[in-house]
């Protein structure tokens, strides 16, 4: 199936549009583009909320959710937008306990926050970690699911698809960096939620049609819940064939805190958002306004999966569903969902291709040459080297990310689900080296280093000697076991010798009426979600 007329324009005019308009907002007051590391990596630190809460949603919301998660939402059902719902009270815990650590502390990137609390060899281990991680996981998915989308929507070769998703989201913020990823993904968000919304009313509105309900919302989610009853239970029971990836109550209190609070928290893709705040009262401000977008989220990514368990029963992939219900959009109103789907790709590809570029550029490259740097720290043609080297860095990775994606992410039959079992094997150890390295001073470094290995070596044991272990029960128990290891190992070995210059003292916890009142009306929202639907 191809593209009507209209709708080729619809998207052409979106990518004209979003492309001057990141080139727009780089400049500075004399026209220019960013001048120095900062400028570059962290957009100046001047973020305002909005645009760290857009574009923290921006940078999650892509192919690996709107196109895995939608087709987990075929095949598992509602349950999964736990990973959405649990997000939303994990941003209020990460922007009233974190962020003022991080923020106090001027922190760049993730791996500088653990050197300076734990020693130069975890910061190093961990940037090869994230950049290993991010280049051939969630780099290589985003592009992945991304060019299948678009070749079931457009009719494109998929391979073309698959390199121009990648070369257009690295020329977007090439030159501008995270200003021109974050000063438009409002636009993005925009466009992301109004065609996830037209999607839905228009594919339950067909279901309500079908269930001679006159074709209206209301009649179209109640003949859903009719036809598929089986899809809207939030708390999974053992019985259930999907029960290994949705353990019961353990997304509730179990593993899937573990997950959260290593992506959203200690993930410098989502969290340099955050670190480039205008002040610590913006930060948190964003992050209350991302947990308030994830609310709706599953109504935008997970009931159109939903929706295809009636429309389109015989797929032959839980991942086609999101392209099969955009595919019964009429002409006009399909080119703007699938530039709503574009957008989300492309901002989320490059704020992935920002993040490689900062932890390679600030936590390698400079690194090793440190002593060079530190002759001429602040000299103009050295913070331009940075930003060369940033540029590179994000070209390579692109590169490597579009030759990989295919034997790495095209085999796998749940993308999402892939992608949260690989990364579920070093989550537990990362979210135990921070959380000692923020609220246990007596931490040190061969206990980090401890937790991080352990974490590896103990979910590969249950992975192969414990297989009916669901991943995120193992998580949670590989979790608790790196947190006493590396408590120990703390304990048993030398505290660290040379300063420890992260400062916590002076930390203030205490956050703004209109953060507290919207923290609990978020609390409150969620209680009845899973009241209603549990």
């Amino acid at each position: 199936m191809g593209l009507a007329t209209i709708d080729i324009t619809v998207v052409v005019i979106y990518a004209i549009g979003i492309f001057g308009l990141a080139q727009w907002v780089s400049r500075d007051k004399a026209g220019a583009g960013p001048k120095n590391s900062t400028d570059y990596f962290l957009a100046s630190k001047n973020l305002p909320w909005w645009a760290i809460g857009a574009s923290l949603i921006a940078a999650n919301i892509s192919a690996e959710q709107i196109v895995g998660m939608s087709g987990s939402g075929y095949a598992i059902g509602l349950a999964i937008a736990s990973y959405e719902w649990m997000a939303a009270a994990t941003l209020l815990i990460v922007g009233k306990f974190f962020l003022p650590i991080f923020l106090r502390n001027e922190i760049y990137t993730m791996p500088q926050f653990l050197e300076r609390r734990y020693g130069s060899g975890i910061r190093t281990l961990m940037a090869v970690f994230w950049l290993v991680l991010y280049i051939f996981v969630n780099l290589t998915s985003i592009i992945w699911l991304g060019s299948v989308a678009v070749t079931k929507v457009a009719g494109v070769n998929q391979d073309v698809a698959l390199v121009g998703l990648g070369v257009f989201a690295l020329l977007y913020q090439l030159r501008g960096g995270l200003k021109a990823v974050a000063l438009t993904d409002i636009v993005q968000v925009t466009l992301l939620v109004l065609g996830g919304l037209v999607i839905a009313i228009l594919t339950l509105g067909q279901i309500g049609a079908q269930g001679g309900g006159g074709g209206g919302i209301a009649a179209g989610f109640a003949h859903l819940l009719e036809r598929a009853p089986d899809h809207f239970h939030m708390i999974l029971k053992k019985g259930d064939p999907h029960y290994m990836d949705l353990p019961g109550l353990s997304v509730l209190i179990g593993g899937m805190w573990i997950a959260n609070l290593s992506y959203w928290g200690f993930n410098q893709y989502i969290i340099q958002r955050a670190l480039a705040a205008k002040s610590i009262d913006e930060a948190q401000r964003g992050m209350l306004f991302a947990a308030v977008l994830k609310l709706i989220m599953p109504i935008i990514i997970v009931l159109p999966g939903i929706a295809a368990v009636v429309l389109a029963p015989e797929l032959g992939k839980p991942d086609e569903a999101y392209p099969t219900m955009m595919r019964l959009l009429p002409p006009g109103l399909l080119g703007l969902v699938f530039a709503a789907l574009v957008a989300a790709i492309i901002a989320s590809t490059a704020s992935k291709i920002n993040s490689i570029a900062t932890i390679f550029t600030l936590d390698v490259w400079a690194k090793f040459r440190r002593r060079e740097a530190a002759a001429i720290a602040g000299n103009e043609a050295h913070e331009r080297r940075l930003v060369l080297v940033g540029r590179i860095a994000a070209i390579v990775a692109i590169v490597i990310a579009i030759l990989t994606a295919r034997p790495l992410v095209g085999s796998s039959e749940q993308a999402f689900q892939f992608i949260q079992e690989f990364t579920g094997f070093f989550t537990p150890g990362i979210t135990v080296i921070f959380l000692l390295g923020l609220f246990w001073r007596r931490a040190n470094e061969p206990g980090a280093i401890s937790a991080a290995v352990a974490s590896v070596a103990l979910s590969w044991g249950f992975k192969v000697w414990a297989p009916a272990v669901p991943f995120m029960d193992r998580m949670g128990l590989v979790f608790l076991a790196a947190l006493a290891l590396a408590i120990i190992v703390s304990l048993v070995t030398p505290a660290r010798r040379d300063k420890d210059t992260i400062s916590t003292g002076d930390v203030r916890y205490t956050t703004s009426t209109g953060f507290n009142a919207g923290a609990i009306a978020v609390i409150l929202v969620l209680c009845v979600l899973y009241a209603v639907f549990w």
